[in-house]
């Protein structure tokens, strides 16, 4: 069973917890019992030294006087002369037996488990040879007591720092993790529609918040992505609707009654003509969703104003709007080819057709390294609050719903496409209140 990242960062700190505790517990009582064992040798040899003091040796014979703690009850100190005792304490038979070993030999430290006595013999030296021997002894029972009480000390204080951890590591990780959580349950909860959440997790100063400032960006392209592929879709319903409306037209009046060869001629030419614009927005659309549109040949300024009003011509005269193109005498080409020009102009041209009262007019003029379509009418104009408003897609100004273009006409996308589209060609479109009408700047080709 794979455990989550809580779970596995608990464990780990748990584990080496335990080990670091366990550790130090058998690091502290081996150094105590170390501790312990040399105080003991300590306190043996200052009564093997207190027992020297007080012996006197005549005629290579011991004698044996009081010393400083022979009155102690747990004293334990024999002095031998030669291989006789002279002073013998009273002790279990195995201690008796392991002082009269430890005089025949040199000085040394003696355990005896048995009795828990640890025994240290001392010759008596006289001149060059030896006289005697002192053997003291002291109980380890004192020393094996606080061992002991050391031992379940520290195993009792080992398990309850262990606890401690646990339980501080396991709040900590929760409360450290509890974030991360938060984030995944928001993200699980938006949908691909809710384009505008965020983890706002303010300045990033921590690895959390870093990471939720990361996934704040990635969000913001993700939503700048689907953004574009839904204003793409919009825009190819949008620009794709006019053509296939006139093909379906076409169609269905050519097939409602019989008509001769050269009317099903006319229908199909028509029918042509307009697959062809219809394939021309096609690729003037997918270039610009790609990036690629940029200026893609070049084109006569004036037979682009000239197709324009003859596109629109049929809107202008069912609105009763006179439509008319100005150009200047002197030839002008554009940094663009004719279709991707007419899909930026057509859009501004309409909306003067629709918004005009009775006339509607296209100006081409020369303005530095650019080239200009003063597209203007006699309609109500844009407010100065609508002035760029009105080229974000699905906005429509307040001439929609006070003229009789009824908001079905359109979805409000042709003045952002259009401006996309210019753009893309390295020009650009906006609304000018001086001249109260829209421009288009093309680069000259």
């Amino acid at each position: 069973m794979k455990l989550d990242l809580r779970r596995r960062l608990t464990l780990i700190v748990t584990v080496g917890a335990a080990l670091v505790l366990g550790a130090l517990a058998v690091g502290f009582n081996i150094t105590l019992r170390s501790s312990l064992a040399h105080d003991s040798d300590n306190v043996l040899s200052a009564r093997a030294s207190a027992a020297l003091g007080s012996i006197e040796v005549n005629r290579g014979v011991v004698r044996s006087g009081e010393t400083p703690d022979q009155g102690t009850i747990d004293t334990l100190v024999w002095v031998y002369s030669g291989t006789r005792a002279v002073e013998r304490p009273r002790a279990p038979a195995s201690l008796q037996a392991a002082a009269e070993m430890l005089n025949r030999g040199a000085e040394r430290f003696v355990e005896d488990s048995r009795s828990d006595v640890r025994l240290l013999s001392v010759p008596i030296q006289r001149g060059n040879g030896r006289a005697g021997t002192v053997v003291v002894g002291i109980s380890l029972a004192p020393y094996e007591r606080t061992a002991s009480r050391a031992l379940v000390a520290s195993i009792v204080f080992a398990l309850i720092v262990f606890l401690l951890v646990v339980l501080a590591t396991s709040l900590v990780v929760r409360g450290a993790l509890r974030p991360v959580e938060t984030m995944t349950a928001e993200a699980a909860a938006w949908s691909e529609h809710d384009l505008d959440h965020r983890f706002h997790a303010g300045e990033p100063h921590d690895e959390l918040t870093r990471l939720a400032a990361t996934f704040d960006s990635m969000l913001d392209r993700l939503a700048a992505s689907l953004r574009h592929e839904q204003r793409f879709s919009a825009e190819v319903s949008h620009e794709l609707k006019t053509p296939l409306a006139a093909i379906a037209a076409e169609a269905e009046l050519a097939l409602r009654r019989d008509r001769p060869a050269g009317e099903y001629r006319d229908a199909l030419q028509a029918i042509a003509s307009r697959s062809r614009q219809l394939q021309g927005v096609v690729e003037i659309l997918l270039a610009t969703a790609r990036g690629e549109t940029g200026n893609i040949g070049t084109a006569e300024a004036s037979a682009v104003a000239t197709a324009c009003r003859e596109a629109c011509a049929a809107l202008a005269a069912e609105r009763g709007v006179e439509l008319q193109v100005s150009f200047p005498a002197a030839s002008m080409r554009i940094g663009a080819d004719s279709d991707a020009a007419e899909r930026v102009l057509v859009p501004l041209v309409e909306n003067a057709c629709r918004y005009a009262r009775s006339h509607a007019e296209i100006q081409v003029r020369s303005r530095g390294d650019h080239v200009e379509y003063l597209v203007t009418d006699d309609g109500p104009g844009v407010t100065k609050e609508e002035r760029e408003r009105i080229f974000e897609p699905g906005v429509r100004g307040s001439a929609a719903a006070s003229t009789e273009a009824d908001a079905a006409q359109g979805a409000g996308l042709g003045l952002a496409l259009a401006r996309r589209l210019a753009r893309a060609l390295e020009g650009d479109v906006t609304y000018e209140p001086n001249e109260a009408g829209f421009v288009f700047r093309a680069p000259r080709g």
